[in-house]
């Protein structure tokens, strides 16, 4: 399993379907493979977020050694738009101190970045090996609905990112997944 930006609810499925196998640092840096970026519902539709990343050394670069790029406000942008998008979510009240922090925090590298988000989300899910050993799994691919912010104004959006799910389902998140 590859590093990924708040991954999509499939990452999810997948890493917990793999009974939770370490991340590949190693493995090389792919822009198509959401390493850096996740989709939200936004109002105005699915929205991509994207972190900046410092210009690639060479095509097979491992994602480990990927840095974040300081230039522009990112980490301010990112957290506008989920605090936008996700204000009036059922949980965004309750565990959006758990991931301001991550976003005032000046990180180097990516994966560093990915690692403190995905334990956030494992721990707010309350994922651990016991939950893991009990759990039903589902379909990758299968995306039943459940409550989003938006849905009335243009629909279900499927396999969002993780904060998504989390913000509208809270601790049931993980029956979803």
């Amino acid at each position: 399993m590859t590093t990924a930006y708040l991954p999509s609810i499939s990452w999810w499925r997948n890493w917990l379907n793999e009974e939770m196998p370490e991340i590949d640092v190693n493995a090389p840096f792919d822009k198509h493979l959401a390493m850096n970026w996740c989709n939200i519902d936004a109002p105005n539709g699915e929205l991509r977020l994207t972190v900046p990343i410092q210009k690639l050394e060479n095509k097979r670069q491992p994602v480990k050694d990927i840095k974040i790029s300081s230039h522009g406000d990112w980490q301010h942008k990112h957290w506008h738009a989920l605090q936008s998008s996700y204000y009036n979510s059922p949980f965004f009240e309750y565990y959006q101190d758990d991931f301001e922090p991550l976003y005032s925090r000046n990180y180097t590298f990516l994966v560093d970045f990915n690692h403190d988000l995905i334990e956030v989300c494992k721990h707010l899910m309350n994922i651990d090996s016991d939950s893991i050993k009990h759990r039903q799994s589902n379909n990758i691919t299968d995306f039943k609905t459940y409550y989003q912010v938006f849905d009335r104004k243009h629909g279900f959006l499927p396999n969002l990112s993780i904060f998504d799910l989390i913000m509208n389902m809270g601790p049931e998140s993980l029956l979803y997944i």
